[in-house]
């Protein structure tokens, strides 16, 4: 994967996903200590990043693969970009999801007519590999393919776009498919830009891995980033993060909570955990931004139901600086 793929996966996937707007927010400014700009990747047509991906890996197969089936595994945003790839391919759609996802993003993949199967989560890729070698159905990774990933770094090219005056990049991270395709977009097109990663405190995947400078297994748990349970980077993925990427921040729940709320009521911008983690990685103090510094967070999803937002009630917030 380099620019050259990137470039050619969005060129692929334009007639079929959206341009999302990148919103200036000073309202945000005296929170986080910068300027904060906000790229809306909840307003995609399924309602995250993850369409870029599943769109372009989908669009990659022959007629014959999408004739058999489509098979991932995933946390819910994945799965509702293949269910939605799917349909509008003509193609069936499998999607192994955990138990503890969210009802509202189970709902959202059965409702585009995609078969749902649910197992904890730390077998949901032995699941959906047991499926495609019993159907001779494909597997669409949620993020360790690179094709999946080209068409994540899409969204890095739209971001230079909008925002030239762009100092720093601050994005969700779990298995590194949104972050190892943006960081090679970003860093190839735009290299002064620093580009950040900010993944659960509770699966501190990265934060180990790069430690180690190999990929490491965390022990699975649940953190309020609900999208964001890989227990192990990439193997695709790890090289573009560890090549691309300036830092990573492990962030509490408590503080990607406090963004949540900050954006809601500050920003007026409603979105799910893990799109808000990045913010939290701010407030919490792991990356250090300046007040004439240009910053942007990718607001990568927006499902979210009524008992996430019962978390929110007694969440209080505060100037980080």
């Amino acid at each position: 994967m380099n620019l050259e793929t990137i470039q050619c996966a969005r060129e692929r996937i334009a007639p079929h996903i959206l341009t999302t707007p990148l919103l200036r927010m000073p309202a945000l400014d005296p929170w986080l200590g910068c300027r904060a700009w906000v790229k809306l990747e909840c307003m995609q047509g399924t309602g995250a990043f993850k369409l870029r991906g599943a769109m372009n890996r989908a669009l990659s197969l022959t007629p014959e693969q999408l004739a058999a089936g489509i098979v991932a595994a995933s946390s819910g945003n994945h799965g509702k970009a293949i269910a939605y790839t799917a349909k509008k391919l003509g193609a069936k759609a499998t999607i192994v999801m955990p138990r503890t996802a969210p009802r509202v993003k189970i709902d959202a993949v059965r409702a585009l007519g995609a078969e749902v199967i649910l197992c904890d989560a730390s077998e949901r890729f032995d699941v959906a590999a047991q499926v495609c070698r019993e159907r001779g159905a494909t597997m669409v990774p949620p993020f360790n393919d690179e094709t999946v990933m080209a068409g994540q770094g899409t969204l890095g090219l739209e971001i230079l776009e909008q925002c030239p005056q762009l100092d720093t990049l601050v994005l969700p991270l779990s298995g590194g498919g949104l972050l190892g395709g943006v960081s090679t977009a970003v860093k190839a097109a735009a290299p002064h830009v620093k580009v950040c990663g900010a993944e659960p405190a509770a699966l501190p995947r990265y934060t180990e891995s790069l430690k180690a400078g190999h990929p490491v297994t965390v022990p699975q748990t649940r953190p309020a980033a609900d999208a964001l349970v890989a227990q192990t980077p990439g193997s695709l993925c790890y090289p573009y993060v560890a090549a691309n990427t300036d830092a990573v921040a492990a962030v509490s729940d408590e503080y990607t909570l406090k963004a949540m709320k900050l954006l809601l009521m500050e920003g007026k911008l409603l979105a799910e955990p893990s799109a808000c983690i990045g913010i939290g990685a701010v407030l919490e103090g792991y990356l250090d931004v300046r007040a004439d510094e240009n910053v942007c967070f990718v607001i990568s999803g927006g499902s979210v139901g009524f008992e996430q937002l019962d978390q929110l009630k007694e969440v209080t917030y505060e100037a980080c600086c």
